[in-house]
């Protein structure tokens, strides 16, 4: 029987933003699970329906296992805000949704513990992180890894184990100390950006992140990278933990210098989101925090979307190699950047582009959906790496970490000769003519 409990956080569900679905239905051939599947419940027409029952009433919300199992298994690709006809803020309806969900029920004991120590006592502590991933490098180049995939021991292991498979193998904890607070540009200033290395993204893809700021300072940019900063709060909101992702945005909010920066950059595709909607997130804190928030989302923008917007230098080396272009769910629905990518992997001399068909369709590996819902996460996988093998592409290049270690634990599962890179580390190649295999 479904358990009826008092609602705590339905004001975070706006009834206007419910209403502008129609229920057309325009949705549903873009929803990934509703493909898989078939069911109403996993469409995003469905999951509104789901959710339009928990502000019915004023006094209850009704709530449990099953509205938990299809709020969760949506990717949150927001591939139906593309295709809605009516401007539905989908994401907006299902991370709600989720928040409430976690505000009005008792999970069992060692999934508290699990979340408390993920969400609030890692992804939030750069020293906490540093000494993990540090610990992670050093089981890396000992050896240590090579002897424990040999034994077999993975493959007995379940779920961690396949965790633990998909994680590439990771740069030298060193690296990090190169990302300074300031880093000038080269030659003229034109522009003052900020930049937010992110906290997973400085872990295991630092390298990106300096090639990054290189780039920044080739086309002019002082870079900001404030030490304040810490972790963008997507995954907190996607996993309902509205609390601790408001006070990570205050924290970040304040870490910047709105006032004297032309914009803050990203290179992570769902950091980015999140980070461009901290409006939303801040939408029931003061007038003051409202006030920065808005700022700062004017501020927000992706790499790609930067480059394209300035003067840009175009790059001179040149990189023959054949490059297929995988669009993250959350630069394509959720910040609407198409083109730019595209521009800056065309303005590198030698480069072939071949087009990705269905390149807007998801990779399955959404925040941490690939952990959270591993058999729905490798069917939707398969079905990307169907149209990446047809490329016969060298490189598959793909602006968000997340959908970088989903693609190449495909691309190792297919035994496929490519290899899968961040758009700007192709374009810090050219500048500084260097073969990408090789660097």
């Amino acid at each position: 029987m479904q358990q009826v409990l008092p609602i705590a956080g339905v004001e975070l569900l706006s009834r206007e933003k419910l209403d502008a679905c129609t229920h057309c239905g325009l949705c549903l051939p873009t929803c990934p699970t509703y493909s898989e599947l078939g069911l109403e419940t996993d469409s995003p027409r469905g999951r509104i329906y789901l959710t339009n029952a928990v502000i019915e009433e004023e006094s209850s919300v009704p709530i449990g296992k099953e509205f938990a199992k299809y709020i969760y298994r949506c990717l949150d690709c927001r591939a139906c805000e593309t295709a809605c006809p009516s401007g539905v803020h989908f994401g907006e309806i299902i991370e709600a949704a989720r928040a409430i969900y976690e505000m009005n029920t008792d999970r069992p004991w060692y999934q508290q513990i699990l979340r408390d120590l993920v969400f609030r006592k890692l992804l939030p502590s750069k020293e906490n992180l540093n000494l993990l991933f540090t610990l992670m490098w050093l089981y890396q180049k000992t050896g240590v890894r090579t002897i424990v995939q040999k034994t077999g021991i993975l493959q007995l292991m379940g779920r961690l184990g396949e965790m633990e498979s998909m994680l590439p193998s990771l740069p030298n904890p060193l690296l990090k100390s190169e990302i300074r607070e300031f880093m000038p540009a080269k030659g003229e200033t034109k522009h003052r950006v900020g930049f937010i290395p992110g906290c997973i993204m400085n872990q295991i893809f630092v390298d990106t992140n300096l090639a990054t700021v290189r780039v920044l300072n080739e086309n002019g940019c002082d870079v900001f990278i404030p030490s304040r900063q810490t972790c963008c709060g997507a995954l907190h909101v996607h996993n309902g933990e509205y609390e601790t992702a408001i006070e990570l945005a205050k924290q970040n909010i304040q870490a910047f210098d709105l006032e004297e920066l032309d914009a803050i950059v990203i290179n992570s595709a769902g950091c980015g989101a999140t980070l461009k909607e901290y409006d939303v997130l801040m939408q029931h804190q003061s007038s003051d925090y409202r006030k920065k928030a808005d700022l700062f989302c004017t501020k927000m923008v992706d790499i790609s979307k930067f480059l394209g917007s300035i003067d840009f230098v175009p790059p001179q080396g040149d990189i023959n190699r054949r490059v297929t272009y995988d669009e993250p769910c959350h630069l394509v629905h959720g910040q609407q950047v198409r083109n730019e990518p595209r521009f800056l992997l065309r303005s590198i001399p030698g480069l072939e582009l071949i087009e990705l068909e269905e390149s807007e369709w998801c990779c399955g590996s959404a925040g941490i959906y690939n952990i959270t819902q591993p058999e729905m996460s490798k069917q939707i996988l398969e079905r990307k790496m169907k149209y990446i093998t047809d490329t016969d592409a060298e490189i598959i290049a793909t602006g968000n970490p997340g959908c970088i270690m989903q693609i190449q634990a495909g691309v190792r599962k297919h035994k496929l000769p490519m290899v899968v890179m961040h758009p700007i580390d192709l374009l810090d190649c050219s500048y500084r003519n260097i073969d990408p295999f090789v660097n």
